[in-house]
Formats: structure tokens, C-alpha cells, sequence
């Protein structure tokens, strides 16, 4: 048994949930926090002996914030998944020994991004890192855009090990319409923090701090969708990924022209 929980948020994840859950079936502490599944994804969940909760969703920060300080965790450290991501052997073996730290809050962990079945490096950034191995109560997250980033005070180390997630598990429809919401959350995001970044953070020597720059300044650039493609196909090497590479470089450039659009919509509102 791992000597951590696991937390997974859901909502109506019937078709993914069951693979995320044999992932991490040695762990004893696994918990659901659902948005109000109207299928099957509670009754499945709790087959697999996972402990439910129910809290209605205002944001992925607010959601895991909620978890962090709410929910009795069996163990002091909480990896966060979410439906469609899967965890390793080799992580829970690297999140076993972490767990024994108390010198920091948490730790970064970078997702393989999986894409109709294979893995793209290239064209995902890899190692995108994200905060989900974390300590509860004390660690807190903050809302960016359409997703979540630790707080400032949080002490964080890095962990090698990898979870998988699987961008195309609902196809390309189900993709952009996701996309579609989560390009209205960044422009709103990026409407109200506009000014906000620094030059120098475009220069850091943290590849993190560097590639939030670079994503802040990017809203503007001109002809986004394009310089997207451009950047990850060319620049990133995406096309080392193969015709899957390729096709997940149009769909990021397929977001960046909802996101310039919603950004058009919230400038004339304010004109």
C-alpha cells in the first residue's frame, strides 16, 4: 500500500474514471470529489472502494482548496488526479519516498501527454510541470485562467517521475468544446492581469517562471492561432511527433483563435 491519498475530481467521467482508478489501485486513501455526476461515475467509484464527496463546482483551485482542507485524508500528502490521467508505478514508488519530507509543502510533476495513443513531447512542452503532489491541510492553490497554480508562499520540489494524461480519450469534438470554455476562462484571466507581467521574467533561469512569461506576453502578438502553430510545430519541435503531433498543433491553434476571439468580444464590451 502507498503510504499517500489520492484525490480525483469528476464530473460525469463514466467512460475514464475506471482506468484512472486501476492506476492507483495500491493506494488505501482514494477519494472522489464530484461535481454532481448525473451517470454512473459515483456508483463506479465507489465499487472500486474509492471514498465520494460531493461539492458544486466554482473553479479547479476552489474545488482542490475544498479537498486540501474539508476532506479527512487518511495520509498527510495528496496526489491530485484528475478522470483522465492515470498514474505510474514508477511515481508511486518516487511519491512513497517523498512522502516521508517535511521540509516542503509539495511537490511540481510533469504529465506524458498522450494524444490518439501515442505520447508527443514535442508539441506539449514536456516537462509541463504541474503542482500535484501535495501536503493537507497546508498546501493552497490559486485559480489561473482555466486551471489552478500553487500558492506564492508554497515550497516546492521537483518530482521525475510521471502521471499520463490522455487529451483525446472523447475525440476532437469533445476536445474543443472543453477548449472552447477554457479559452473564455485564460482571455478573462488575461483581461484582467493585462500589464501585470515583467520583461524579465521572459529571461529567467526557471524554465517555469519563463514559459508563465511567455504565455502572459503572447496575448499581444498578432495572428495567434498561427504563431501558436508555428511555435509548437516548428519552434518545439512537434513534427518529431509524428501525423499526431501535427494534428494536436492545429487544434492548440484552433484554441488560440477562441481565445483571441473572446478577447475581441471582452475589448468591444469595455469600448
Amino acid at each position: 500500500m502507498n503510504r499517500f491519498s489520492v484525490l480525483i475530481l469528476t464530473l460525469n467521467e463514466e467512460r475514464d474514471l475506471p482506468r484512472c482508478l486501476a492506476s492507483v489501485a495500491g493506494c488505501d486513501d482514494i477519494v472522489v470529489l464530484d461535481s454532481g455526476s448525473t451517470d454512473r461515475t459515483a456508483e463506479i467509484a465507489q465499487a472500486a472502494g474509492a471514498r465520494v464527496f460531493t461539492r458544486r463546482f466554482d473553479n479547479f483551485a476552489g474545488q482542490r482548496n475544498h479537498a486540501q482542507q474539508e476532506i479527512p485524508f487518511r495520509h498527510p500528502w495528496v496526489f491530485h488526479l484528475d478522470a483522465d490521467e492515470q498514474f505510474t508505478p514508477e511515481l508511486a514508488e518516487e511519491c512513497d519516498r517523498a512522502a516521508a519530507r517535511t521540509d516542503i509543502d509539495g511537490c511540481w510533476v510533469a504529465p506524458k501527454m498522450m494524444f490518439m495513443g501515442r505520447w508527443i513531447p514535442h508539441c506539449t512542452d514536456f516537462p509541463a510541470w504541474q503542482a500535484r503532489f501535495v501536503r493537507a491541510p497546508q498546501f493552497r492553490f490559486i485559480e489561473v485562467g482555466h486551471g489552478q497554480r500553487e500558492a506564492p508562499d508554497m515550497r516546492l520540489d521537483r518530482l521525475q517521475a510521471n502521471y499520463l494524461h490522455d487529451l483525446s480519450s472523447g475525440g476532437e469534438a469533445e476536445w474543443l468544446d472543453k477548449h472552447r470554455r477554457y479559452a473564455r476562462a485564460e482571455a478573462k484571466n488575461q483581461w484582467k492581469n493585462a500589464g501585470s507581467g515583467r520583461i524579465a521574467d521572459l529571461f529567467s533561469g526557471n524554465p517555469l517562471q519563463r514559459r508563465r512569461a511567455m504565455k502572459h506576453f503572447s496575448y499581444s502578438l498578432p495572428c495567434r492561432p498561427a504563431l501558436r502553430f508555428f511555435y509548437q510545430y516548428l519552434l518545439r519541435r512537434g513534427f518529431l511527433d509524428g501525423k499526431e503531433g501535427r494534428r494536436y498543433c492545429q487544434l492548440l491553434a484552433r484554441y488560440e483563435g477562441f481565445a483571441a476571439e473572446e478577447l475581441r468580444r471582452l475589448r468591444a464590451g469595455a469600448a
